[in-house]
């Protein structure tokens, strides 16, 4: 008999954001849920981001069994995502070291932008330099800490060779990825095939299934519960236990939110200059393969928050159950 995939398995505090909820009770729900991770992945989910209300919430997860990782969202200063109200990108960067630190988290979790960046001048090339030049910055804060930064392919904005390059040109001592399955498609590859190119750096992770059907521009896609997609998840775990073992399974369900892909669109690959043919085939054949969803909507009579609620826990109920079945029969 295989030995079973015994990975940490976690949820992300984004996914249950209609909840509102700070750390402390994104702690007790993971706990309820008999989880042994938590990605915080802002810094507005903390009561408080002073070092000793910090040290009390690592206490609390050591005495719940659940492993802290730390997060932020934009890092790179031109990007349409970053937020400069904390300061610049390289005190935010250590603001997250110092975060991660504390809660002992063995990664700060980042994010360059998102898919608005590459029509942005220069393109994806361009706030990727900028990117692994406020990284270099804060090398020897990291490599001090004893902490990884670990980047993530976030909201179409890179792909996963895109990421590694970025990663290689920071510097693999103190640079690794966070791998986001959902954001892969957004980014024109399916999710195994980018695990292959980032399994081997990968630190954190991000993971939902996705859906995609057929439009008239092109393509459709939509996040969805693990294991309600498209994803071939048995395959997809068993390569992740060998590219990646030590990495923790953080689902990230961001259900019921349509993304168009006008992918026969001529102006929709200005912002993919390096994409081949075999792109377009591709991501046409996962699309012909689906039907359409719709996208969520609170049901008549209900009342639209509650049901919002109501949806987030129970997609991230259910990516944990499949998970931890998909465990079972994964060595």
């Amino acid at each position: 008999m295989p030995t079973p995939f015994q990975p940490r398995l976690g949820f992300d505090n984004y996914a249950l954001r209609a909840l509102g909820w700070q750390a402390g009770q994104i702690l007790d729900h993971a706990a309820k849920l008999g989880l042994e991770a938590v990605l915080f992945s802002d810094f507005d989910v903390y009561e408080s981001l002073a070092d000793d209300p910090l040290r009390d919430l690592k206490r609390r997860a050591d005495d719940l069994g659940i492993a802290l990782y730390a997060g932020m969202l934009s890092i790179c200063p031109t990007s349409v995502l970053f937020d400069p109200h904390r300061g610049t990108a390289e005190e935010q960067l250590r603001l997250c070291l110092r975060i991660a630190k504390t809660l002992g988290s063995p990664v700060a979790r980042c994010v360059l932008g998102k898919v608005d960046d590459r029509r942005s001048a220069g393109g994806i090339t361009a706030r990727i330099l900028e990117t692994v030049n406020v990284l270099q910055r804060v090398r020897s804060e990291a490599l001090d800490a004893g902490l990884k930064i670990a980047v993530e392919n976030h909201a179409g904005d890179m792909s996963s060779s895109e990421l590694l390059g970025l990663i290689d040109a920071a510097g693999r001592d103190f640079v690794g990825a966070t791998l986001d399955t959902g954001n892969a498609l957004w980014a024109l590859e399916e999710p195994i095939q980018a695990l292959e190119r980032l399994g081997p750096v990968t630190l954190c992770t991000g993971l939902r299934d996705s859906y995609l059907w057929e439009t008239p521009e092109g393509a459709s896609l939509q996040w969805t519960a693990i294991g309600s997609g498209l994803t071939a998840w048995p395959q997809f775990f068993r390569r992740f236990g060998e590219l990646c073992p030590e990495a923790p399974v953080i689902i990230e369900t961001i259900s019921g939110r349509p993304i168009l892909l006008p992918l026969l669109r001529d102006y929709f690959w200005e912002a993919y200059p390096h994409a081949r043919p075999q792109t377009l085939a591709r991501m046409l054949r996962l699309a012909r393969a689906g039907e359409p969803r719709e996208a969520f909507a609170p049901p008549a009579g209900q009342d639209p928050l509650r049901a919002e609620q109501d949806f987030q826990l129970a997609e991230l109920a259910r990516s944990v159950q499949h998970c931890r079945e998909m465990f079972r029969t994964t060595g």
